[in-house]
């Protein structure tokens, strides 16, 4: 029997759900409580699945999503998600037909890039996606930062407060809105997000802690930054080893990350700290004047990009320097290649497609690892990645692509 790929209704949900928590490798589930939670969560005009008969074996789903550029705008992004295949019916191109559906939808819409998060690193360059953020943990060993123990809160002037998660609720969506201004590779929160992270919804397969929240306020009153962190009770022969783990640190200020940073290893009782998913380049290892208190656990690829509209996304973003490059773009799907003038300077960027002579060529996965800041033309030149057309066009695109600031996605999804 053929395997059927269509759109879901609500009555596919209880086995579109097993599916999902199947691939996964979590306990299938598919309750009611489950299905109700994940029905107002999921936009079924954009979920998937695949049928074996009456048995969903491959999973799919998709939803809007902003993500932050360089240079403070946010672009609309076809944000992927839920994407399983069932352990029987792997390698029969499951994947392949969901996903080419849900991308041509998407540049229908309008959306400038498709983003996600990949499990799993071979899957998603054969479909034009590329890693556009990394991402760095850290475990900090208290007793070693050099620190001062004696420390009482930020002498700018601001201040750090503990604060209840009805104060987190009516804060942090500005703040996180605030945040995506002035970093970019972050995407937007909906207030579904907050309420599940607060303890207002529960979220299915999990059990809710509540965490201790601390807000810094700048010196004439305004929130700059929020952090969510939880402890565990581990003692040893009276003596605390307690691990204190970061759930979420918003800032929009560097006064406001230094504050909290230092807010957290101060805490009494704490033995280590552990950062969560951060930027590369987080203030974090160098406010210690014992950087070397801060060890990296992981640091791994994080949010993957898909350019569907090229010149569209180039438009959007802000550049370095001023200049202009002719990008030869490959895509065999034929969604969004060609060959494309980029023109930017102090007041923007043009880009639309031209005749004229390529200065690079390169694949979408390439373009994908560049547009955000965070990879180097350089580099992918050495890699074979990029094909340099004209002299000097690579050194050109590093000085105008590279970012300051390294881009940073705090959000799984």
């Amino acid at each position: 029997m053929s395997v059927e790929v269509r759109t879901i209704d609500e009555s596919d949900l209880p086995g579109w759900i097993r599916a999902m928590n199947t691939g996964f490798l979590r306990p299938p589930g598919g309750d009611k409580e489950e299905v109700a939670l994940r029905t107002a969560g999921t936009d079924l005009d954009r979920a998937q699945g695949a049928f074996d008969g009456d048995r969903c074996v491959a999973t799919y789903r998709s939803f809007p999503q902003r993500l932050s550029v360089p240079g403070g705008r946010s672009v609309a992004a076809d944000a992927v998600s839920g994407v399983t295949v069932s352990p029987t019916h792997r390698r029969r191109g499951l994947l392949s037909r969901m996903i080419e559906r849900d991308l041509r939808a998407a540049k229908e819409r309008g959306d400038l890039v498709a983003t996600l998060i990949a499990a799993e690193w071979p899957i998603y360059g054969r479909y034009g996606f590329g890693p556009g953020t990394w991402t760095t943990r850290w475990e900090v060993e208290v007793a070693r930062t050099g620190l001062d123990r004696r420390y009482t809160g930020p002498t700018d002037g601001g201040r750090v407060d503990l604060v209840g998660l009805d104060t987190v609720r009516a804060l942090g969506p500005a703040l996180h809105a605030r945040m995506g201004t002035v970093r970019h590779g972050v995407v937007d929160r909906a207030d579904r997000w907050w309420q599940m992270n607060t303890g207002v919804l529960p979220r299915p397969g999990t059990t809710w802690t509540e965490p201790f929240t601390a807000l810094y306020r700048a010196p004439d009153g305004t929130p700059e930054g929020l952090v969510a962190y939880t402890s565990d009770d581990d003692w040893d022969a009276k003596r605390p080893r307690n691990t204190l783990t970061v759930l979420d640190l918003v800032a929009v200020s560097s006064r406001a990350e230094r504050a909290l940073w230092h807010f957290l290893l101060s805490i009494d009782w704490a033995w280590t700290v552990d950062s969560g998913h951060r930027a590369p380049d987080d203030l974090l290892p160098l406010l210690l004047p014992d950087v070397r208190a801060a060890r990296v656990t992981t640091h791994a690829d994080f949010l993957w990009l898909r350019p569907l509209d090229v010149p569209g996304l180039l438009r959007e973003r802000a550049y370095a320097v001023p200049g202009a490059l002719v990008l030869e773009v490959s895509d065999p799907s034929g969604l969004a290649g060609g060959r494309f003038l980029l023109e930017a300077d102090e007041g923007g960027a043009q880009c639309a497609p031209t005749t004229r002579p390529a200065d690079i060529a390169l694949d979408l996965g390439a373009l994908s690892a560049l547009y955000l800041g965070d990879e180097s033309a350089v580099r992918l030149a050495a890699l074979g990645r990029l094909d340099e057309q004209r002299p000097g066009a690579v050194a050109r695109a590093e000085l105008m692509l590279r970012t300051a600031r390294r881009p940073w996605c705090p959000d799984s999804f």
